[in-house]
C-alpha cells in the first residue's frame, strides 16, 4: 500500500472507485464529473489516494472551504483492509 497526493492524471481511476461502492451509490454516476474531482484535487481541497499494484485502491477528500472530509472510498475488495482508516487519519492531519 502506497498512500500520497492525488494527481489530476488519477481521476479516472478515482471515478471508477467511485462508481465501484456498494454503499452510498450513486444513482446517477454523471453527477460527479471529472471536473468536480479536479476541483476537490486543487483549489477547493486536497485528495489523497492508496495505491495498491499500481491501481487506486480508495481515495479522500477533504473540502477546506467547508472543513470536512466530503468523500472517503474505497474500492469493495479492498474494504477490510484498513485504508479506510489510514486515509480518515491521514486526512484529519
Amino acid at each position: 500500500m502506497v498512500f500520497g497526493k492525488a494527481q489530476l492524471t488519477y481521476i479516472k481511476q478515482i471515478q471508477v472507485v467511485r462508481n465501484a461502492v456498494k454503499e452510498n451509490v450513486l444513482t446517477n454516476p454523471a453527477l460527479v464529473t471529472d471536473e468536480d474531482c479536479a476541483l476537490y484535487r486543487t483549489s477547493r481541497g486536497k485528495t489523497r489516494v492508496c495505491e495498491i499494484n499500481q491501481k487506486i485502491a480508495g481515495f479522500a477528500y477533504v473540502d477546506m472551504q467547508e472543513n470536512n472530509i466530503r468523500a472517503l472510498f474505497i474500492l469493495p475488495e479492498y474494504a477490510e483492509k484498513v485504508i479506510g482508516k489510514l486515509l480518515h487519519k491521514i486526512m484529519l492531519h
